[in-house]
């Protein structure tokens, strides 16, 4: 454009930079809506609104923020933002769970454990909650760089009084329900860190373990192998030879048929379905069944042979016994279709022997070692040995003595300590339970009232209740006692008279009103009369000499009910809760334990919606580990790119499964950052100081054909990203955002900005085109503030109050509403459709005209199109100017069967104002143009 008519355009001017420094100015406008409380405006704006809680699970005070960490709690902050805007209180109350062995772990580090050991509880515990603290506000720091809004001055803490209340509050109501019970069966056992874990606690990983084929001496005979008495033995398989000196049971499948396998003289009971696959694997030869009198191989069923007895394979010689029983667990893919049992070793076997009375043997310490002693309960030949470390004395024992048959080491899923990384054992202990199955007041057990609830929840994605639904379906008893110092005690005493634990509704009242006025730490220094009155008294031998017991609750139990310590306790939130958001692994964590304890108390889960998401991986998507240098610390991030990136990185995965982040990536959603940006910067720059919609704009029914059909297209995707909004899916937000922003640099504002820049000042088709820029301006402000909440704000700075709802910050924004309803857009969506395929054939047109060379013109400007559309599409787009649309000189448009288009240069004279090609006047300008400078002059 020549220089002399520069002044006479409306080029675009505006204080929005196109450099953003979110890294250098993000941290100045957080402060700033920390000064004005604009979380506080935000809740005061929807005040009497109905409210919209999603409530936090709080992450665990350990460690500064990590990206899983970032995702979370970008994701809540996207859907309170979101929700706000449409008009919803949503208060915000961000939790840290303190409790648990990985703070006590690392207090016990940091003193040695032999200065830990002497340290009493109660300066332990203070060790700890300062630690806690520490972490919690390291992490709280970190998760407010990342824009999220809430009350992070007054957040929930789960070693606070209340809570501790809270937790027995939960456990007397749980409890009064007959579901809580002590007991001694098999849980999972950290040798390391001495101390039960609930299935929550565990994590898998493979592991090398022997697995060995034995045989069992028979002391009875089933009926048919008499002749064999003496010469008859029971084949096993296992994989913890570790376990055999508390064998007391061999189990079979009840409808599976055992054989009796003839080898060296005598008779192996093994199931038929095995012994072709056995044999060959333990080298018998020539295999020979024992054959009753007609001939037919002797056969029994698991249900047949059960009952019967075998020497127990270590301790035998003494006259211990074994027993046959069966369960429908037993398989026969591997094995010898009859497993070895010791009940104190393993839930299924503890649930089966409890069917036949089989009795449970212990002989593991704390520690992991086997008792000292030569009888049975004890690890007779390796006693005080580690069971792992005795795992090959004992093959050695079985080869020795004949007894092994085979032992082939085989790789396998085992279960660790998701602290420690330690393999765990399966123990028998006396723990305290939540029972799953016994039939509560009501009648119902707590596993049916907790299937039936989660019915009623509404899962994002929806798939996801089938897992949460088949681990309430397949969860043993919850293990809910802890051997820890850090956490929660239970509130259980033994008499010290008789032995009797002595827990009753006024010793429950007691401590909940002990814990909250004192907090817990009283449980480890007060004497129980002094708080117990009456209630300190033995209901078996009427004694009053109690001692509190040492048990602490698992940590899940502990964060599981903020349902109530929060939700509940505080007058601004309300339970059951709008919407629990975490990542997969708290289907068996954080939503499970919430679950079970809102249940059991109330019979009610505590969220009407669960959002699940996967785990933030790499971008070859490999878990992140420093040892890999894999990590994206988000800390390091905001520092260089700016939070707002991160938050937009969220927004573009499919967060439902797992995500890859590396720097590459966020390379990428920095340039996608920026083209948004350019655009808002671009439409603002003829809109600030230019245009206010609330004077200028012009009546919707008088824009132009091509403005309309825009309006109409916008309409149509702020309704996309409404509807994802409401769905959680913020990758589709993203996307069709992304596009559409893309849609508009290369159509409409390409398009339109030759109106808007060189029409006049305030003529009505330059307001026409201006009327919509703003309406598109508006909408993307509006539709990215839940998730750029860093240059939203900004950019509210150069907006007309009348675009921003007369509010100065963006966070308090409401929903923007689209001028024209779906249906009311439905004619001029499908104009649209038509605009753009002929906009496309005219681009391949012109594209393929100029590599010809039949047009020399560079930009489209320099051509004309003959355009052919069918009869439909000619009378949807009649009153549109196409060549506006082409960004050409002039479009002739014929009728015919199939839309093409052909392109020649164009008529007229380039306009040395627009550069238009067009017919000029005496004054060397189009008409337009001559109009524009004529108004400028007056």
């Amino acid at each position: 454009m020549a220089n002399e008519y520069k002044k006479t355009t409306n080029l675009p001017q505006t204080g929005f930079p196109m450099r953003a420094s979110l890294a250098q100015n993000e941290p100045k406008r957080l402060a700033s809506w920390e000064d004005e409380g604009v979380y506080e405006q935000m809740l005061k704006k929807n005040e009497g609104h109905k409210k919209f809680v999603l409530h936090d699970g709080p992450p665990y005070a350990n460690g500064p923020i990590h990206l899983g960490h970032a995702q979370n709690k970008i994701s809540k902050d996207i859907i309170n933002r979101f929700k706000s805007m449409q008009g919803y209180q949503t208060p915000y109350v961000p939790g840290w769970d303190c409790h648990g062995q990985p703070i006590e772990h690392k207090v016990e580090t940091i003193l040695g454990t032999e200065k830990f050991n002497e340290l009493p509880t109660e300066k332990v515990r203070e060790l700890c909650r300062k630690m806690a603290v520490e972490q919690v506000d390291t992490q709280r720091q970190g998760f407010k760089r990342l824009g999220v809004l809430g009350e992070w001055d007054n957040p929930y803490l789960t070693y606070v009084n209340d809570y501790d209340a809270t937790d027995i509050e939960i456990f007397k109501a749980i409890f009064d329900r007959g579901a809580i019970y002590r007991g001694r069966k098999p849980v999972h056992w950290c040798s390391h860190c001495h101390t039960a874990l609930a299935e929550a606690e565990i994590e898998y990983g493979d592991e090398v373990s022997p697995a060995i084929f034995v045989r069992f001496e028979m002391t009875t005979v089933p009926a048919g192998l008499e002749a064999w008495e003496g010469k008859l033995w029971v084949d096993i398989w296992t994989t913890t030879p570790w376990t055999l000196p508390a064998d007391d049971a061999v189990i079979l499948h009840p409808e599976a048929s055992y054989v009796a396998v003839i080898h060296d003289g005598q008779a192996e009971i093994m199931a038929e379905a095995l012994v072709e696959k056995d044999c060959a694997k333990f080298g018998y030869e020539d295999v020979e069944l024992v054959r009753g009198a007609d001939g037919e191989p002797w056969r029994m069923t698991g249900t047949e042979l059960c009952h019967n007895k075998y020497k127990q394979p270590i301790f035998g010689d003494q006259g211990e016994e074994g027993e046959f029983i069966y369960a429908d667990y037993v398989t026969l893919d591997d094995g010898t279709g009859i497993v070895h049992t010791a009940p104190g070793h393993g839930v299924d076997d503890y649930l089966a022997g409890m069917k036949f009375g089989i009795p449970v043997v212990m002989p593991v310490d704390d520690d992991g070692r086997f008792f000292k002693g030569d009888v049975m309960g004890t690890g007779g030949p390796w006693s005080g040995m580690e069971v792992n470390e005795a795992n090959p004395k004992i093959i050695e024992w079985l080869r020795e003595r004949g007894t092994l048959i085979l032992h082939e080491d085989i790789n396998h899923s085992y279960p660790h300590c998701w602290r420690c990384k330690e393999p765990v054992i399966f123990r028998a202990t006396s723990q305290w339970f939540v029972s799953m199955d016994k039939p509560l007041a009501d009648g119902k057990s707590l596993r049916e009232e907790a299937t039936a609830e989660l019915n009623k929840v509404a899962f994002y994605p929806a798939h996801a209740i089938k897992r949460i639904g088949s681990m309430v379906e397949g969860r043993p008893d919850w293990c809910i006692s802890r051997q820890r110092n850090w956490g929660v005690p239970i509130p259980a005493y033994t008499c010290q008279d008789c032995g009797e634990v002595v827990m009753n509704d006024a010793t429950l009242d007691a401590v909940i009103e002990l814990f909250r006025t004192k907090g817990s730490d009283c449980w480890f220094t007060d004497d129980p009369a002094s708080y117990l009155g009456d209630a300190c008294t033995c209901e078996k031998c009427g004694g009053h000499n109690l001692k509190a017991n040492k048990d602490i609750l698992d940590v899940w139990w502990d964060s599981g009910v903020s349902h109530t310590a929060v939700c509940r306790h505080r007058d601004n939130l309300a339970f059951p809760a709008d919407m629990y958001l975490e990542g997969s692994d708290q289907h068996r964590g954080w939503f499970m334990s919430s679950l079970m304890t809102s249940v059991g108390a109330y019979g009610v889960a505590p969220y009407k919606s669960v959002v699940s998401q996967g785990f933030t991986l790499d971008g070859q998507g490999r878990k992140m580990s420093k040892s890999l240098g894999n990590v994206i610390d988000p800390n390091k991030v905001c520092d260089e790119r700016g939070a707002d990136v991160l938050r937009l990185w969220l927004a573009s995965v499919d967060t439902s499964n797992d995500v890859p982040c590396d720097g590459d990536i966020l390379g990428h959603v920095g340039e996608a950052y920026r083209k948004i940006r350019n655009t808002l910067r671009f439409l603002l720059g003829e809109i600030e100081g230019q245009f206010d919609p609330a004077a200028d704009a012009v009546e919707l029914s008088e824009l132009t054909a091509y403005d309309q059909l825009a309006l109409a297209r916008m309409c149509k995707v702020h309704q996309t990203v409404t509807d994802a909004y409401n769905g959680y899916r913020f990758n589709v937000v993203y996307r069709n955002l992304y596009d559409y922003v893309t849609e508009l640099s290369n159509g409409y504002l390409n398009a339109t900005k030759d109106r808007v820049y060189c029409g006049e000042k305030d003529g009505a088709e330059r307001r026409s085109a201006l009327t919509v820029w703003a309406q598109i301006l508006t909408m993307l402000v509006h539709d990215l503030q839940p998730i750029l909440v860093f240059t939203c704000d900004e950019i509210m700075e150069f907006l007309p109050a009348s675009m921003r709802d007369g509010q100065e910050r963006a966070a308090l924004l409401d929903w923007y509403q689209a001028p024209w309803t779906a249906d009311g857009c439905a004619e001029k969506l499908a104009a649209y459709e038509h605009m753009t395929a002929a906009r496309d054939a005219f681009t391949k047109a012109f594209e393929e005209a100029k590599a010809a060379g039949s047009v020399t013109e560079k930009t489209s400007q320099g051509a004309r199109a003959e355009l052919t559309l069918t009869a439909e599409a000619a009378a949807a787009l009649s009153g549109v100017d196409l060549a506006e649309v082409f960004v050409c000189s002039a479009v002739e448009v014929s009728e015919g069967a199939e839309l093409s288009c052909a392109v020649a240069p164009a008529d007229g004279e380039k306009c040395p104002r627009c550069w238009n090609f067009r017919t000029l006047g005496a004054d060397g300008l189009c008409c337009r143009c001559h109009d524009a400078v004529a108004a400028h002059q007056e």
